[in-house]
């Protein structure tokens, strides 16, 4: 997560945050409390998705929700219990991930951590079940990963660094 804050004389402060998912969320605060929200193209940074505008009891609303002070969601624990320690996750691939153009084999996936591949979707919406050694791994994958919590938190990692 990138943040950066720029002052706004005469308007107010502007909050520009790059997520780890390749997202850009730009947040104005202006001098009269009005909120703007812009959501911005991943592949175009001066293209807007979305707009949204919000008073000051909007936005503190939208604060308490986003910091999990009106419901903290308890899927995960309840997943781990379910299926006995066994967690499914979906990991979309980041943007600068270090494993990207390189093959499933290559980063010797479940050797390395213990977690499996179930299912990978490409951006352009194309799914794989049960990939093979021989996937190449490219920008903008999302991968259903099977294992215990500790082996997809490695996964996670190989798929950031390209390593271990």
């Amino acid at each position: 997560m990138n943040l950066k804050e720029t002052d706004l004389p005469g308007i107010g402060r502007k909050y520009t945050m790059n997520t780890r998912s390749g997202d850009t969320l730009v947040i104005v605060v202006h001098n009269d409390e009005r909120r703007d929200l812009f959501h911005l193209s991943p592949e175009e940074p001066d293209e807007m998705l979305s707009m949204v505008t919000l008073d000051d009891d909007e936005a503190r609303s939208i604060s308490a929700i986003l910091a999990g002070i009106t419901y903290k969601p308890a899927f995960s624990d309840n997943q781990d219990i379910l299926l006995d320690g066994l967690a499914i996750e979906w990991i979309r691939l980041e943007p600068e991930s270090k494993s990207e153009g390189m093959t499933i084999g290559q980063l010797d996936i479940r050797g390395a951590t213990g977690a499996s591949i179930l299912a990978v979707a490409q951006k352009n919406k194309k799914t794989h079940m049960n990939p093979g050694a021989d996937l190449v791994i490219g920008a903008g994958m999302t991968f259903v990963v099977a294992g215990e919590r500790a082996q997809i938190k490695q996964l996670k990692m190989l798929l950031r660094n390209g390593k271990l």
